[in-house]
């Protein structure tokens, strides 16, 4: 079951197209009723009071099964789509009047691109022959077994391998795509911020396979936690810039120093922030994700995954899952935060690097520095597109803990001998809660967006203390 907010509405859809709605406020009992064979609920609710129509539809309804539903009206749909960069209010372009006509130009390139045959071809060829796509969509039978109640019933879990993509995330999707851009517009310089390095191989190495300079931003802190990534960084050939500070330091410095060069660098961000069309253009190379992962589940049990789990930093891979099932009301879309960099869980909306968004900003505005054993997810701001899915109902937010990433790692390893990035673990770890309220036979997409070598002398050392 699965819930849609529009305009304090809440919608359910049963398979006979009836339909549940929310509005007004009212108790709940005495509003219960059933005209006509559609279920109607007069409430006006939040997150406490949804859980709360959830047990009395359940309880009153006990043989019946329910889908969360929602009907999008032309504006909505507009917004979904980020309409001229604007997804509700989130997203725009914050930035000096010196920068539009560069951001224009942009844009209109990758209209141009998102039309032009070859080019299309020439980036499927590179996915399928370099990054090595289509990933798979792995059944985890020993971990599906873990999750099993005493009854021997729970959902079947399948971990969508991003880990398996060149570079060992699932950055390349975005990175190539990207530098085959700023090729076509004769940029010969690459500008990229990376935090857990994934994006900065990504882009070193696209970089050395189009013959283009990279200059890669990362932070002191971020250089020393995955100094790995660095070593490979380099031997790409990329330059790395070393930045005092984390990921939205070297983000900061990685902008400033395109701003210095317009006419021949070219920004590649893996992140979907920014100004517009930044986080449409990173959310439309990264949704080849979710158009496998539609194609292999109709493959494998003949239809759509019921529940997609992804982690949430700034939100690429998220999106890259996600997009795809927007639209798709009986697919549930959950996003997983560090417990302190819970942007989407616990901060406010505020402007930053370029865009509207929600923020970890103190009352004064003031950004709050993000923290998490992932280093990926240490961003303080989130894409506009999951910000206005979360005001929207369509797309949950949780977070776990450093610990329960941990221990989601672990159990990965030894349940089916696959490392897990900690980034991604944050996403596994999420199934420790959401297992046991699914029903049997239940199909749970999980994205594993990244290998997890880079990050296992940090659990070493986790575990050791």
């Amino acid at each position: 079951m699965m819930a849609c907010k529009f305009q304090n509405k809440y919608f359910i859809s049963r398979p006979t197209s009836r339909e549940l709605f929310f509005s007004s406020n009212a108790t709940l009992s005495r509003n219960l009723q059933k005209p006509g064979g559609a279920l109607v609920v007069n409430c006006s609710v939040g997150k406490t009071e949804l859980q709360e129509i959830h047990n009395l539809v359940l309880k009153t309804f006990p043989k019946e099964k329910f889908l969360w539903s929602t009907n999008l009206d032309n504006e909505t749909q507009k917004n979904i789509d980020g309409h001229n960069g604007k997804f509700g209010i989130f997203g725009g372009k914050f930035v000096p009047e010196t920068l539009i006509a560069c951001l224009d130009e942009l844009e209109s390139a990758f209209n141009s691109i998102l039309l032009d045959f070859e080019f299309q071809m020439e980036l499927m060829t590179a996915l399928r022959d370099y990054a090595g796509r289509e990933t798979p969509l792995y059944f985890a039978k020993r971990l599906t077994d873990h999750y099993k109640s005493a009854a021997g019933t729970g959902p079947d879990i399948y971990l969508k391998r991003e880990d398996l993509n060149h570079g060992g995330s699932h950055n390349m999707n975005n990175a190539i795509g990207q530098a085959m851009l700023a090729k076509r517009l004769g940029r010969n310089t690459i500008v990229a911020a990376t935090g857990s390095g994934q994006h900065g191989v990504a882009t070193a190495a696209a970089c050395a396979k189009l013959d283009l300079k990279c200059m890669v931003f990362m932070g002191s802190k971020d250089t020393e936690r995955q100094y790995s990534n660095v070593v490979l960084m380099k031997h790409l050939g990329a330059e790395v810039k070393c930045v005092e500070g984390g990921f939205k330091d070297a983000s900061s410095e990685a902008f400033r120093c395109w701003v210095s060069n317009l006419e021949a660098s070219y920004l590649l961000s893996g992140s979907a922030v920014g100004p517009h069309p930044c986080p449409k253009m990173v959310c439309e190379f990264q949704s080849v994700i979710g158009k496998e992962t539609r194609k292999q589940a109709m493959e494998k049990w003949g239809g759509k995954p019921d529940v997609l789990v992804a982690c949430v930093g700034s939100g690429s891979n998220a999106l890259g899952l996600f997009h795809e099932f927007l639209r798709d009301d009986d697919v549930r879309l959950i996003g997983v935060e560090g417990e302190h960099s819970a942007t989407l869980e616990r901060g406010d909306i505020g402007v930053y690097h370029g865009a509207m968004s929600y923020l970890l900003q103190d009352e004064e505005g003031q950004i709050i520095e993000p923290r998490s054993i992932g280093v990926g997810l240490e961003y303080p701001g989130v894409s506009p597109e999951l910000s206005y899915l979360k005001d929207l109902g369509r797309a949950e937010f949780y977070s776990v803990t450093d610990q329960e990433a941990i221990e989601a790692y672990e159990r990965l390893c030894k349940l089916e001998g696959i490392i897990p990035a900690l980034e991604a673990s944050h996403a596994l770890a999420f199934l420790q809660k959401l297992c046991p309220t699914l029903a049997d036979g239940t199909k749970v997409v999980v994205n594993l967006n990244g290998r997890g070598d880079k990050d296992a002398t940090i659990v070493a050392n986790h575990i050791l203390d």
